[in-house]
């Protein structure tokens, strides 16, 4: 099932990808309420039919330590809301990263991430 955009989230998609640059696959949900980083905006890479919740913070850059990296989700992958990727994580195809969770390293395809640091639990994976 596809959710909906609002007006405000389809104008936040033409943004995201053709002026800022970002790499925003076909089929992405992001809330009205992410902040996805625009410090390195062609930094951020996101799969297709993503879906990302509310308040959820993806950054690319780490002013004190001067690092611009490209932080990668992978396709058909769940973030839940208020939870934050760091900069250069990649997160694995068909992931859930919990609610609140804080990402500090790469998740790997069908994993869920939970807690602070976000520990790691394999995923069932869909049946093919």
């Amino acid at each position: 099932m596809r959710r909906r955009e609002s007006w405000k989230q389809k104008v936040q998609r033409l943004v995201r990808r053709h002026v800022w640059g970002m790499d925003i696959q076909p089929g992405v949900w992001i809330a009205e309420t992410a902040l996805i980083d625009r410090t390195w905006p062609r930094g951020i890479h996101i799969g297709k039919d993503c879906v990302i919740g509310e308040e959820v913070v993806i950054l690319t850059h780490d002013l004190t330590r001067g690092i611009y990296v490209d932080t990668r989700i992978g396709d058909g992958t769940l973030i839940g809301p208020r939870a934050i990727i760091l900069p250069g994580v990649t997160v694995g195809a068909g992931c859930v990263i919990q609610p609140g969770a804080l990402v500090n390293r790469d998740v790997p395809d069908f994993h869920v991430a939970q807690g602070n640091p976000a520990s790691l639990e394999p995923r069932q994976q869909p049946p093919t």
